[in-house]
């Protein structure tokens, strides 16, 4: 299989964390859409892990490594979109991390923080054709802000999917009227287009 005429997904991820930065323990969650067109279809699966204490930053990684690691599950080789409104991670595997790296995992400064999951998250995109892309959070963005309903739910009840399970995305979009012109197959279908056009 050619890199151009492999699977297609998207991956609206988000990650939270109760008390971030405060004193004590600080449980945390991570939540992604997971988005593939099986022939006229669209599928869509969620994800979601917890940690019992954390940061929001510990969660993104370890949420970006869940998903791509389910992927990584089924032997084959993606073109991944991945989007998070994690600039911290964004931009750790868009810019930071291959200066990392020839610095055998060393930044100009000294140590990388949370090292050990960027090294895990590093081997684990390497297996798919990953594109990273920021988006604002809490700016209305629907996918985004499902993703950030399953991160807080999962830090808030401490849940764990252990795979990816059938998406409640629809019916959630449905009842919360919040968008009412929104079509996620557009968008979906859009964002593939896009992919495509830039391959």
């Amino acid at each position: 299989m050619t890199p151009h005429s492999r699977p297609i997904i998207v991956i609206h991820a988000d990650e939270s964390c109760l008390g971030n930065g405060s004193e004590g323990r600080n449980p945390g969650g991570a939540g992604a859409l997971i988005e593939v067109a099986q022939g006229d279809a669209i599928i869509r699966r969620d994800l979601f892990i917890s940690s019992p204490d954390t940061t929001n930053n510990r969660m993104a990684l370890c949420g970006a490594i869940a998903a791509l690691a389910i992927l990584s599950q089924k032997g084959k080789r993606y073109r991944v979109r991945y989007v998070s409104d994690s600039q911290y991670l964004v931009n750790g595997m868009n810019d930071w991390v291959p200066s990392w790296k020839a610095r055998g995992w060393r930044r100009k400064g000294g140590r990388v923080e949370n090292v050990e999951l960027w090294k895990t998250l590093d081997k684990t995109a390497s297996d798919h054709d990953l594109q990273w892309e920021w988006v604002r959070g809490h700016a209305d963005h629907p996918k985004n802000e499902y993703a950030d309903r399953l991160a807080v739910r999962a830090a808030t009840h401490q849940l764990h999917s252990e795979s990816a399970v059938p998406s409640e995305f629809d019916a959630w979009l449905t009842s919360t009227k919040k968008f009412p012109d929104y079509d996620a197959d557009i968008a979906f279908a859009e964002t593939v287009a896009e992919i495509e056009e830039n391959r």
